[in-house]
């Protein structure tokens, strides 16, 4: 099979990294693809939103299936056009993919369908979301309803940070159109958790848990972020976790959208807090997650690419999926200022030495070669996976192999799955 892979992030290299070790796979390209998808695709200089250019370049390159990466081209309907070109494409409908795009859809088919997850408001007016924070009890969780890369969320521990928060999203546009109308939900207390099911209509597969770190410095401190790191198996998850994930949340969510006439394909992972009630739904996310994907792919046995055909096909109950026991630990390397203003342009050294030790991958994110050098080009750079026996072990192969790469203002979490076998 040929296959087109958008997207230029770690979660699109783990992605061409796996689905390259299909007997199947003939040919594989990047849309556009980074220094490391390069390696083992033929990158193409094509935009991830560029969605009329990536079905002409599908047409002309009689591509059998595109996967795609990134949430916004889901958001833009690229699987609908796609299908419209009569192209097979790995994702959501436009319509399915509103689950990630806006908050306040989630929310109020989370209300309708009874699953549980924070209390909340929407707003679209600036002046009245302000005046309803007057009478907040603290903190609150401030969502902009629409995409912002990861970064569209907002813990106010005061109404200071709540009133700028809301004046930042809604009067000067901080995230552009995402954050027009907003969420104001009520503060979850617990620890956090990623299941990623491959989802058919009503039918779906369970991936393993993950966890992820979201918040840019260590102890959960500073901005949100697209996501710091990552370690596989969650170690906050269990049986009776799952049996409640599917029977109060997948199911009557699948159930919900087939009721409003929508039928959801592809990958959807709820972002979850385990209280102590039970898991609560943060937010629907409708792509692989990243860097969760770059923790999960390492961890899986099976042929990726008969999975993603079997979604489309919805024979999904014909296959099982072979896991390797062992932890993974993803760290990300991310440039000094990230979610911030960041410089780009540094050259990177020790990819070499860190991909000689056994059991790690390093997927790119943010990197281009330029003159024969591999160098930043983004916020976050690299994702650095280890499998070991124990998280433990997995954690110190990990940042064993963080120490071999160098680059300037170079910036990482040191603690990364740190007490995660506690």
């Amino acid at each position: 099979m040929k296959i087109l892979i958008v997207g230029s992030g770690g979660r699109e290299h783990a992605l061409a990294w796996k689905l390259s070790q299909s007997s199947d796979a003939e040919r594989i390209f990047c849309a556009p693809g980074n220094a490391g998808t390069a390696d083992f695709t033929e990158n193409v200089a094509i935009s991830a939103s560029d969605l009329e250019t990536l079905a002409c370049f599908a047409k002309q390159n009689r591509i059998d299936l595109t996967v795609i990466g990134p949430d916004d081209p889901l958001a833009a309907g690229i699987v609908d056009l796609f299908t419209a070109e009569k192209l097979r494409a790995f994702g959501p409908t436009k319509s399915a993919a509103r689950v990630e795009a806006s908050k306040i859809f989630a929310k109020e088919l989370m209300r309708a369908q009874k699953i549980p997850t924070g209390e909340a408001r929407m707003f679209c007016d600036s002046d009245e979301a302000l005046r309803y924070c007057e009478r907040l009890k603290f903190p609150v969780v401030i969502k902009a309803d629409g995409l912002a890369l990861g970064k569209g969320v907002i813990m106010a521990s005061d109404a200071a940070t709540a009133r700028s928060a809301i004046d930042e999203m809604m009067n000067q546009a901080c995230f552009g159109d995402a954050g027009r109308r907003i969420v104001i939900e009520e503060f979850l207390r617990g620890t956090e958790c990623s299941v990623h099911a491959l989802v058919n209509g009503s039918n779906y597969h369970l991936l393993e848990s993950a966890r992820d770190h979201k918040r840019a410095l260590d102890g959960d401190q500073g901005p949100n972020t697209g996501g710091m790191g990552a370690f596989s198996p969650a170690n906050n998850w269990n049986n009776q976790l799952q049996s409640q994930l599917e029977t109060e949340i997948i199911q009557p969510l699948l159930r919900g959208l087939l009721d409003e006439g929508v039928e959801f394909r592809g990958l959807l992972y709820p972002g979850l807090m385990i209280t102590s009630e039970g898991p609560r739904v943060l937010e629907f996310n409708c792509r692989f997650g990243d860097p969760e994907t770059q923790a999960l792919l390492p961890r899986l046995k099976s042929d990726l690419l008969p999975l993603l055909n079997a979604t489309i096909d919805g024979n999904l109950s014909q296959f099982t999926i072979e896991w390797d026991t062992r932890a993974a630990v993803t760290v990300v390397l991310a440039s000094a200022g990230y979610p911030g203003k960041y410089e780009i342009g540094k050259t990177i050294s020790g990819l070499d030495d860190a991909a000689k030790l056994e059991d790690v991958q390093v997927f790119h994110a943010g990197t281009k070669r330029v003159d024969g050098e591999i160098k930043t080009a983004g916020g976050r750079v690299l994702a650095v996976t280890a499998l070991g026996s124990t998280l433990q072990a997995a954690r110190s192969r990990a940042y064993e192999a963080v120490s071999c790469i160098h680059f300037e203002n170079c910036h990482y979490r040191r603690d990364i799955a740190l007490g995660a076998n506690d």
